[in-house]
């Protein structure tokens, strides 16, 4: 994916951008884990494209390439007790938020994938279907689900009997037979519809 002429407008006025982007809000488990990356100016990642259209593999190899051109990666989460308590909408703007905030460096402007705007004081716009038109939205979509796939699987190994390495926490039937054989975990979102087919 190529920088949009928004991005490059912000580069060419020596502004850092932030791309924004969340995953796992259809989950029935886990958390939702934003990314916020700020690229060097003019960034040559013509792989990188909106997560969900790239394999795993793809997404790795983008990650790694990510890396080598952010100028700073902020990731944020907000746990399954946090989605119950709030709904997952405002939790999901809660862990972009903290992904903000957990950059090295201040962004002087926030492209956010979907149509809200986060609580903070930093101009920001947010873009319907950021992640597959802007970079910067695509390289977060990319961090935050490899960030995200990666805990589930770690998560798999406390609770195997729920096939998170597999699942990654999304409604699959198997997931679902699990849930009713075995009961929810902490790491379920109760708020959910946990038992219905």
């Amino acid at each position: 994916m190529l920088p949009t002429a928004l991005e490059k407008g912000l580069w060419e006025r020596g502004l850092l951008i932030a791309g924004i982007d969340e995953v796992g809000r259809g989950c029935l488990a886990g958390p939702v884990v934003a990314a916020a990356v700020i690229l060097v100016p003019n960034a040559t990642l013509d792989l990188v494209d909106d997560s969900k259209r790239l394999s795993p593999k793809q997404r790795e190899r983008c990650f790694t390439l990510i890396q080598k051109q952010a100028k700073a990666i902020g990731i944020g989460l907000s746990s399954a007790e946090e989605i119950d308590e709030m709904n997952i909408l405002k939790a999901s703007l809660l862990a972009m938020k903290r992904a903000v905030k957990g950059l090295k460096i201040r962004p002087d402007y926030l492209l956010i994938d979907g149509p809200y705007g986060i609580d903070i004081e930093i101009s920001q716009v947010p873009i319907k279907h950021g992640d597959k038109k802007v970079l910067s939205i695509a390289a977060a979509s990319v961090v935050a689900k490899v960030v995200r796939d990666q805990l589930m699987h770690s998560y798999s190994l406390l609770f195997p009997s729920y096939g998170f390495s597999k699942n990654k926490g999304y409604p699959t039937q198997g997931h679902r037979k699990a849930i009713l054989r075995f009961g929810p975990c902490y790491l379920h979102r109760l708020s959910f519809k946990l038992k219905k087919y």
